[in-house]
């Protein structure tokens, strides 16, 4: 990924020049925020770098801050993070602003699952598709705006987003298109696929070179190398063969019918395809109840709910811990601090980032949002073209980009009718219901969302929801789901490193 930090000596003039200030909004974010911070001061020159913290939960982030703080303190850095509610103070100044918000908290992502259930739609995340993921995103993208015209007015001109939140196309779109900010769009699930994918092959990750190229989520392993042998075409069944082959039947069907490995997981996956979830009594052949990830329905709820149930519990546990070392056997494989370090120092990073399109990929749309190989360097970030992906790929990829296009376009200008068209336009949504059931199950999630929707709040889109509700109806079709019972804080407490560790794990979001 980069060079040796510790190969080389940094004046006192060096680190001068290099003084920085990124700031992290969604910084009550459980695990994420810490694990981001604890990577970039892995970085030499970025020891006296200036370091902002805001949320809207004054609790969060007072934990989350103490936490960093100690982990500063012990590393013998002298940084003291800004911590603030107001996301203005937080951003001036700053050279890169991380967003790992999650809207409406959890309050708002229980409403984007069980809603959908009434209608018999069943999701097991609901934050990137499916119609779970169309109203995250009419909330993400209003609040996305509001933070690029606070970062275009307060921050240092040519600021970067270096955006984590879901829907994180949608977002990142958004942004770049409307916002006003340069906003690259950062996620995982490149790597973990990867990784598989070695395993699969009996050769260390760094041996196995990958192009993945798609959509976030949905995103393909088009060339995977070995000693510069390609060995796509002789993966599939190298990879049913694997210790994690049980855990991805869903994935591996896929391989099977399309020919490539996608970077999602089995239970995202299945719910941004039409073929998975829209029989209830067929789903007990593609669910497994190992991880919720899985496929459990609402599984990804359940853990955030227990995640910030136990954090706040055992949060005093975490004091007793040692701190963080900033050291590089300990640095994650997350995209963000290498990206700085890269254009801070000019030391080269390849990596898979979420950029506007723009002839990247040849058979998909211009103006969508990709996730391709990308370059970071001393002179920015390069976006080698990719060409045409593999045409069933391109296929499902468009029917996405649709989707998200209408979305997006929806929660801009607060038009309803196109969010109606992206909850038909939905391969699940549509798979499972009717024009009417879409329309009223939006309509219900609409004035349930009321308090985080202020573009449809505006133009009176919510009150004439509102009346739409008051009859007559389309029937429920409810369905009961897939879903384990969510644990108690005592039942946790038995075991309480388990627990601990998917706190620490469970979001890169703030889950308040």
């Amino acid at each position: 990924m980069t060079a040796d930090k510790n190969a080389f000596a940094v004046s006192a003039a060096e680190r001068e020049d290099m003084k920085f200030k990124v700031a992290f909004i969604g910084a009550g974010s459980i695990g994420f925020t810490r694990r981001l911070l604890s990577d970039l001061l892995t970085v030499p020159e970025f020891r006296d770098m200036e370091v902002a913290f805001t949320d809207i939960n004054a609790d969060n982030l007072r934990m989350v801050t103490q936490l960093c703080q100690r982990d500063i303190d012990a590393n013998g850095l002298d940084i003291r993070i800004q911590a603030t509610l107001d996301r203005r103070e937080a951003f001036r100044d700053a050279k890169y602003v991380i967003n790992c918000v999650r809207i409406g908290m959890l309050e708002a992502f229980a409403t984007d699952v069980e809603i959908p259930l009434k209608y018999g739609v069943d999701q097991c995340v609901g934050d990137t598709l499916c119609i779970g993921g169309i109203m995250y995103g009419q909330r993400g993208v209003a609040a996305i705006l509001d933070f690029c015209k606070d970062i275009r007015e307060a921050a240092k001109p040519g600021c970067i987003l270096l955006n984590y939140s879901n829907p994180n196309a949608m977002m990142t779109w958004a942004a770049n298109r409307w916002g006003g900010v340069k906003t690259y769009g950062l996620c995982h699930g490149v790597q973990h696929g990867h990784a598989q994918i070695a395993q699969a092959l009996g050769r260390d990750k760094k041996d196995v070179d990958i192009i993945c190229a798609g959509l976030n989520h949905q995103t393909w392993y088009i060339s995977v190398k070995v000693d510069g042998e390609e060995m796509k075409d002789k993966l599939y069944p190298l990879m049913c063969q694997a210790d994690f082959a049980k855990d991805e039947n869903i994935r591996l069907d896929v391989m099977k019918n399309f020919g490539y490995y996608s970077t999602e997981s089995n239970g995202h996956l299945s719910e941004y395809l039409m073929w998975y979830r829209k029989r209830p009594e067929d789903m007990e052949k593609w669910i497994n109840y190992s991880s919720w990830i899985q496929g459990e329905t609402a599984g990804y709820l359940r853990v955030c709910r227990e995640s910030r149930n136990w954090f706040e519990t055992d949060f005093p546990n975490w004091l007793k811990e040692a701190p963080n070392e900033f050291i590089p056997e300990k640095r994650s494989e997350e995209h963000g601090s290498y990206i700085i370090e890269s254009l801070e120092t000019g030391r080269v990073y390849r990596g898979h980032f979420n950029v506007m399109n723009e002839g990247t990929i040849t058979n998909l749309p211009d103006e969508c949002v990709v996730e391709v190989p990308c370059y970071v360097d001393g002179n920015g970030i390069s976006v080698p073209k990719v060409g045409d992906l593999p045409l069933g790929c391109a296929a499902i990829c468009s029917q996405s980009v649709w989707v998200q296009k209408l979305a997006v376009e929806a929660a801009v200008h607060a038009d309803i009718s196109l969010l109606y068209q992206a909850g038909m336009m939905d391969p699940l949504t549509g798979a499972v219901c009717t024009p009417d059931e879409i329309k009223q199950m939006i309509d219900e999630m609409l004035v349930a969302q009321e308090k985080w929707l202020p573009q449809y709040v505006k133009v009176g889109e919510i009150e004439r929801a509102k009346e739409r509700m008051r009859g007559p109806l389309v029937p429920y079709r409810p369905v009961k789901g897939f879903a384990l019972q969510e644990k108690t804080v005592e039942e946790m407490a038995e075991e309480k490193g388990k627990y601990r560790r998917l706190a620490s794990e469970a979001s890169k979001e703030s889950v308040k």
